[in-house]
């Protein structure tokens, strides 16, 4: 399918391109960072950051995070979670 944005730079404020399921893991980071996560499913979403802080939010369906978490811990997210990049 033609994309007339094709060439156009990606960066923060433009719209996510691409997308992955996240599987929480305590011991692996995200395979590509994200600009923002979505919530598919409302719970407890635990989530690293940059400096290895992680921090519990407990999240609504439907919700979009404007965060980028490295990591989005297995032990205590019962969330479903979409990374949007």
């Amino acid at each position: 399918m033609p994309d007339p944005f094709d060439t156009d730079y990606v960066n923060l404020t433009s719209p996510a391109v691409a997308q992955y399921l996240i599987a929480p893991d305590d011991g692996a980071d995200l395979p590509v960072r994200p600009r923002a996560l979505y919530v598919n499913t409302a719970g407890t979403a635990v989530l690293v950051d940059n400096d290895g802080e992680a921090i519990s939010y407990e999240v609504a369906a439907g919700a979009v995070l404007s965060i980028r978490p490295v990591r989005v811990m297995a032990t205590g997210t019962t969330a479903q979670l979409v990374a949007w990049y």
